[in-house]
């Protein structure tokens, strides 16, 4: 871990990442490829130590509240955020300024900070959305191995649920011959009807793979699940886009679910949603005006 000065905290379109980098050593992240300039081990975690201060004047001086979002390339609940607590920090200044905020994360510990998120949900909007990608608690510890399983976090998506906070989940990615399971697939839906999670992010059955992801997810196949990375090598090649065999009867399977169980499944109209500030305040004075 080391730490930096940051110029500035939110982007363009009001995301913002405290920390660059993770320790969860997930097998597929993304985040790892070079075209995003991660100029050290992305184990060594990239602390923003002056983003409570930044991010508080950025909010002080927008004229209009909007949604603010965290989780993009580096997830906001890593081990060190238990001591650290930039993200708890950032949440206050979030609620002191009544904005909303969605958060992205495979941890349970968001848990940890569901005082202020219900406070922020009660006048704004506060979304956590998680990432499942298998149901298998055994696989799980091998693509994810540093990060609560798949359990922890749907007894987490469960509470969320029971607390009043909407709830999103993403369903990426899907690795072919791993997880591209009819089996898998419909567990998780299950999970996500059982949440009453609002929305579910699927960009396809299969996965991406760049340049530096794609030679760190071949070494962990080398590990874990030897002769495969040659079977993607021979199947793929060096293609951006790696889609399962199954992707369309997964993805049919996919979208019924959804529809049957009133479950957002069209990605523009999930991150319209998540981007759409939502002011409750007004509503519940109106509420209380017309009651006298």
């Amino acid at each position: 871990m080391h730490y930096v000065k940051a110029k500035s905290i939110l982007s363009s379109k009001n995301g913002m990442n405290l920390y660059r980098g993770c320790s969860h050593g997930c097998i597929y992240c993304d985040s790892r490829s070079t075209c995003y300039c991660m100029n050290h081990d992305f184990e060594d975690i990239e602390v923003k130590e002056n983003a409570p201060e930044l991010l508080e004047d950025a909010l002080r001086r927008k004229r209009k509240r909007c949604m603010i979002g965290t989780g993009s390339m580096g997830d906001p609940y890593i081990p060190s955020e238990i001591s650290l607590e930039y993200t708890r920090k950032a949440l206050l200044i979030i609620e002191k300024y009544g904005f909303g905020v969605a958060l992205q994360t495979k941890s349970d510990r968001v848990l940890r900070d569901l005082d202020i998120l219900t406070r922020i949900n009660k006048k704004s909007k506060a979304v956590v959305q998680m990432t499942l990608t298998t149901a298998a608690e055994t696989l799980c510890r091998i693509i994810e191995p540093n990060v609560c399983t798949t359990k922890d976090r749907f007894n987490a998506l469960k509470i969320l649920r029971d607390n009043g906070i909407p709830t999103v989940v993403w369903l990426c990615p899907i690795l072919p011959y791993i997880n591209d399971t009819r089996e898998n697939i419909e567990a998780i839906l299950s999970m996500c009807v059982d949440a009453r999670v609002r929305g579910v992010i699927c960009f396809g059955m299969g996965l991406t793979l760049r340049d530096g992801c794609r030679e760190y997810f071949y070494r962990q196949l080398d590990r874990h699940f030897p002769g495969l990375k040659e079977r993607y090598i021979r199947k793929f090649g060096n293609r951006y886009e790696i889609p399962s065999p199954h992707s369309g009867d997964l993805m049919r399977l996919f979208h019924r679910t959804c529809e049957e169980n009133g479950i957002m499944h069209n990605n523009d109209e999930i991150f319209a949603y998540l981007q759409r500030f939502e002011e409750k305040t007004n509503f519940e004075q109106l509420s209380l005006w017309e009651l006298k």
